[in-house]
């Protein structure tokens, strides 16, 4: 019962992690089988099929029957392989890109059963619609948002460009539901933003990267470059990771390498294929996916010796650990926050007939000082909760570890997961009910209040698991 609640606590208040993938699409050659097909296994497979075909209760389409069975055969295997259909081959490609067709919110799913904003996308239809973070959706279209669950509410509120949807929306301090009209149209996603942050009269840069996607290298360095030029004198880096969970790695790689040595190591990979064993350095080559000139070029020398700090929760997944492993292992930064969720494994995309593909665990992935992540995560050199009277929401989250089927670490002792305490998480729960979601990079956020003091060589608030500790040594400037 306590696991069902705790994974309830994520549904409900929209903290769920989604598919943390760190992905490449790639066209890796085969291991052949050595004993070829496993006979009679196929004929019992047959057996099966052909029992459903003519006993059923009603007729099964061969399609349908066959989708299952693929899927059915993938899934089995650990929680981020999939066989993807048409429709979620599709999704998953425009998740990369960073572009569909929509609205432009971020949403969960509250525990009256309503869709929750999270956060509206800026400057998208839904933002410049009046859509605020915290509104209820009630209705799409007049139908009731608790008759369906969230990706029919996701497919309702996608469609054709330049057509609209009216939203029910209870707000509150509202005195009724606000009917809303959105027009969908194509959203492109910013995987980053940042700014600049003043305290005690000297600047400090804010980088949020939400998701790696394929133009994220590009847009960061473009950011560095310009709050550079916004404040040449800065006297630190924060680099925000939290709630990121993934995306292609890639991505990954060309974020650290733009803080570390040129060439630096930044990950490796082992798998049963020789191509899955490798070595990624922070060069173009391993994070341009594409031809043109390098986009770290853009990037000041300053961003490789500044003192930096990275913060991380249990929502931040995948590439994202990659990133925060990297830093950590050379002492380029500081980690501050919660431990990560856990996911060293590498996804590979193996398109299929029929625009469907193959979403396959072929590796798992290591720091370059050959730790494995997975189903431990990165832990904190310096843990923080999300708020300053305890962690919040973050405390309900699943990670790796809590997987049914997940992948072991094979290298280390996987970090042991929160027992569950049903009457400690109803507590959560109640506490954070009212309380409004934290707003990263804002004056509300408790994290990165304690990240910038770390970066100016005064104590920090740690977490109440950290040992009773209530100090912290100022990070050093590294040099290179």
């Amino acid at each position: 019962m306590g696991s069902k609640l705790k994974h309830s606590a994520l549904l409900a208040l929209g903290a769920v992690l989604g598919v943390a993938v760190t992905m490449q699409f790639s066209a890796l050659a085969q291991k052949p089988v050595a004993d070829g097909m496993p006979l009679d296994s196929l004929r019992q497979l047959a057996g099966v099929y052909g029992l459903i075909k003519s006993t059923y209760v009603e007729p099964v389409e061969d399609r349908k029957l066959m989708t299952h069975a693929m899927s059915g055969m993938v899934d089995a295997l650990d929680p981020h392989s999939a066989y993807l259909d048409k429709k979620a081959y599709r999704e998953l490609r425009e998740g990369t890109e960073g572009r569909f067709v929509g609205l432009g919110i971020e949403i969960g799913q509250s525990d009256e059963g309503y869709v929750k904003i999270v956060a509206p996308i800026e400057d998208s239809p839904a933002a410049r619609a009046g859509i605020q973070a915290g509104d209820l959706i009630a209705r799409i279209d007049g139908a009731k948002v608790q008759d369906m669950d969230i990706d029919e509410a996701i497919k309702r509120m996608r469609g054709e460009p330049h057509t609209k949807v009216v939203l029910s929306i209870l707000r509150t301090g509202a005195p009724a539901p606000l009917e809303i009209a959105v027009v969908r149209d194509e959203i492109v996603q910013k995987s980053v933003k940042g700014k600049i942050l003043k305290s005690h009269g000297d600047g400090y840069a804010w980088v949020r990267v939400s998701q790696f996607q394929e133009p994220t290298v590009n847009d960061l360095a473009s950011k560095l470059a310009t709050l550079a030029s916004e404040e040449p004198d800065l006297k630190g880096l924060v680099l925000d990771l939290r709630n990121d969970p993934g995306g292609l790695l890639q991505g990954a790689i060309g974020t650290a390498a733009a803080f570390l040595p040129a060439g630096a190591e930044i990950v490796s990979t082992n798998g049963q294929l020789e191509e899955s064993k490798a070595r990624f350095y922070g060069r173009p080559e391993h994070y341009m996916l594409g031809r043109g000139d390098d986009p770290l070029k853009k990037v000041p020398a300053l961003f490789k010796t500044i003192p930096m700090v990275v913060l991380v929760n249990t929502g931040s997944a995948s590439a994202s650990e990659i990133v925060a492993g990297a830093l950590q292992d050379y002492k380029r930064a500081a980690i501050v926050g919660s431990p990560t969720f856990g996911k060293g494994s590498v996804q590979t995309i193996r398109p299929m007939a029929g625009e469907t593909a193959v979403k396959l665990t072929t590796a798992r992935y290591y720091t370059p000082s050959g730790r494995s992540i997975q189903a431990r995560g990165v832990v904190p050199d310096f843990p923080v909760d999300e708020n300053a009277d305890g962690d919040g929401l973050n405390a309900l989250r699943m990670r790796e570890a809590d997987l049914k089927s997940h992948l072991s670490n094979d290298r280390e002792r996987e970090e042991a997961t929160r027992k569950d305490d049903i009457r400690a998480q109803m507590r959560i729960l109640a506490a954070e009910r009212h309380r409004k979601p934290v707003e990263f990079g804002s004056d509300t956020d408790f994290q990165l209040a304690q990240a910038l003091r770390h970066l100016q060589g005064l104590p920090l608030q740690l977490s109440k698991r950290a040992g009773g500790m209530d100090k912290a040594e100022p990070l050093a400037q590294q040099a290179h």
